[in-house]
């Protein structure tokens, strides 16, 4: 199964529901952000959204579907077992499809859950230790947003911000796209991005915008210390003054036979090149 921090919310450190099926931590908690992505029950589908989430002390379970072989294989990888208390629905693949968005791949498993307890960015920043953050300016394709989460939990990010207003709610295709980084990287929602900027300057962290008119150069513009990524919608990219809270803004370095990146691409590279550059020490 898919591994997770050590981190516990408090509500779990009394009376906190016995699991068999383990995995360690994945949210920084400890503190309310400023809204909760969604409301009622969450259905996410897939073998590592399933099995992240079941493994994920902070997210709570409610119900199971499956086919008798998914369960079987993925209790059978991971020699574990299912909660007691989580009601198990045996199903046809067919009558999963159901269950989930249309043409969705669940691949035999679809479970039914609450939404993750919000991140507050103040915890974030208290426990980031250096660790890059990664924000999103009005990026709402929920694909683009799950695979940022997947990059983000690759290159060991401390934690995605987004704004409430401006980014999808968590969901099955988020969470299928993310491949388990949903349950793994703290996501933190605010009110204002500006103001968060500012936050994070605070912090001791260099702002960086992506955009493709920068002046600057990826990765020539990475300084040696922390940093934290912003990334805008395609086409419109970020707004002016997301930008104006920014301590530089770069681009990518591509070839102009392409007008751009797809965000998520463009969130991988820049984040492989801010793992990669030479600590001060070298």
């Amino acid at each position: 199964m898919p591994r997770h921090d050590d981190d516990q919310d408090k509500r779990h450190d009394s009376g906190k529901k016995s699991r068999s099926l383990r995995g360690r931590a994945g949210r920084n908690q400890g503190g309310r952000g400023s809204g909760r992505g969604s409301t009622g029950t969450v259905r996410l589908w897939g073998r590592h959204a399933v099995e992240a989430a079941l493994t994920n002390p902070n997210r709570t379970a409610k119900k199971l579907w499956g086919t008798r072989e998914a369960i079987q294989e993925m209790l059978d990888n991971h020699d574990a077992e299912l909660p007691r208390d989580l009601p198990v629905e045996y199903a046809q693949a067919v009558d999963l499809g159901r269950l989930v968005a249309r043409d969705a791949p669940h691949q035999g498993l679809v479970l039914e859950c609450l939404p993750l307890d919000d991140v507050a960015l103040d915890d974030v920043l208290e426990e980031a230790e250096g660790r890059t953050l990664v924000l999103l300016d009005q990026v709402t394709d929920p694909h683009n947003v799950g695979a940022i989460l997947r990059s983000c939990a690759a290159f060991d990010v401390a934690a995605l911000i987004t704004q409430d207003r401006h980014a999808p709610p968590e969901s099955g295709t988020l969470a299928k796209s993310a491949s388990g980084a949903l349950e793994s990287v703290p996501w933190v929602r605010v009110v204002n991005l500006a103001r968060a900027l500012e936050s994070i300057s605070e912090a001791g962290y260099w702002r960086i915008g992506l955009d493709g008119e920068g002046e600057a150069e990826f990765p020539h513009a990475l300084p040696a210390g922390p940093v934290a990524l912003v990334l805008g919608a395609e086409g419109e990219g970020m707004r002016h003054n997301v930008m104006q809270h920014c301590d530089a803004i770069a681009r990518l370095p591509i070839s102009g036979a392409i007008e751009s990146l797809n965000v998520s691409n463009a969130a991988a590279i820049a984040l492989y090149a801010a793992a990669t550059r030479p600590s001060v020490d070298d």
